[in-house]
């Protein structure tokens, strides 16, 4: 990423929940394409230092949104934020990444995320900050962008924070812009659910499921047809072999592709996130 490709989004460009908060960013910065407002912006956020537990919750729940018309909105952070960042990409979400930083790769933070930074953008979603390209993380400067994260999004998901973690102010703002504020319950005997469980007491929305995430979202179920709608012609035709799982072998056969040719298409299909290989076998995801 170099700073050529870091434009100013004229305000009439803004995502238009984001125009409605009280304390607007004055300048709004992007790398890469906004994805459309026709879809529902749920930012999801937790802790740094996540558990298994918390890991786990974010890419199952998260899964379940495959297909749907979601963008995923997050921090670019370490810990939750990148998990729920690289779920979206896996399973063909746009995402949006808001980091603590400008946006030119000599100070993107955190620096180790920078590559996966880059896929955000490759695959049609983008980095938006209100500091300029060069301007380096502060303490100050991630509380400051929590506020353009709640104020892009429909509603806010946590998924582990403890009582006095950054991560709920997030939740905090998100309430008083009038954002549906959600929380993943966990353990009364761990520090990382102390915050979203407290949130939960004092009336955040429970999700324990990607059903619960859904409902709460107002989202239907999509059948297998509808999540492979905008195939290709050739991806079509391994959907329709793979109602059942077939090993890759029997599943090239199948195909009357040549084996090259075949390799393309399925690993075109496994980077969308369209199936998945386990036990030597391929399955539609």
């Amino acid at each position: 990423m170099n700073n050529a490709e870091i434009k100013i989004l004229k305000e009439n460009e803004w995502p238009a929940r984001l125009k409605e908060i009280p304390d607007p960013p004055k300048k709004l910065y992007v790398k890469g394409s906004l994805p459309s407002e026709d879809c529902i912006w749920l930012c999801v956020v937790g802790s740094r230092k996540f558990t298994p537990y918390g890991r786990e919750v974010c890419e199952a729940i998260l899964d379940g949104l495959r297909g749907q018309k979601v963008v995923i909105v997050s921090g670019l952070a370490l810990g939750i934020d990148s998990i729920a960042h690289r779920k979206a990409l896996e399973i063909g979400l746009p995402t949006v990444a808001v980091p603590g930083s400008g946006l030119s790769s000599k100070v993107l933070y955190p620096s180790s995320h920078r590559q996966l930074a880059e896929k955000i953008v490759e695959m049609g979603g983008c980095l938006l900050s209100e500091f300029e390209p060069d301007f380096e993380a502060t303490p100050y400067s991630f509380p400051q962008r929590n506020r353009i994260m709640a104020g892009l999004s429909s509603a806010v998901l946590l998924i582990e924070a403890e009582e006095k973690s950054g991560t709920l102010i997030t939740a905090r703002l998100a309430a008083d812009y009038n954002r549906d504020v959600l929380a993943v319950p966990g353990s009364i005997f761990s520090k990382s659910s102390s915050g979203t469980n407290m949130l939960i007491k004092l009336g955040a929305y429970v999700v324990q499921s990607s059903a619960d995430l859904k409902d709460i979202l107002g989202l239907k179920e999509i059948s297998q047809e509808e999540k492979f709608n905008d195939c290709t012609e050739e991806e079509k035709i391994f959907v329709e072999i793979l109602r059942e799982p077939l090993p890759k072998d029997e599943l090239i056969r199948q195909s009357g592709f040549s084996p090259s040719q075949a390799q393309i298409i399925l690993s075109t299909m496994e980077i969308k996130g369209m199936i998945k290989e386990s036990l030597g076998e391929i399955r539609l995801n």
